[in-house]
């Protein structure tokens, strides 16, 4: 993975504290749009790792690919991602 680590790393940290606090949150039965605002947060911070992963795979992994005529598995890969991002 050629994407910036440290940042994905943190983010991920970021993401995975968030998820222990919505937890806790639900263990207290705390109310319910502030248990989903929590949830859009920490999807919205997953969405944003996803998108940096992906721009570093076009920009690293594809590129070489296509640089080396290797291209069609790659293709294919970027194909099922997008499908299942569509869903």
């Amino acid at each position: 993975m050629k994407s910036d680590k440290e940042k994905i790393t943190r983010l991920l940290k970021t993401a995975r504290g968030q998820i222990d606090g919505i937890l806790k949150m639900v263990e207290q039965d705390r109310y319910c749009i502030d248990i989903s605002t929590q949830l859009m947060a920490t999807q919205a911070i997953l969405k944003n790792i996803n998108r940096d992963i992906l721009h570093s795979h076009l920009e690293n992994c594809v590129k070489n690919a296509f640089e080396t005529g290797d291209q069609g598995k790659k293709i294919k890969e970027i194909i099922s991602i997008i499908d299942k991002l569509a869903k």
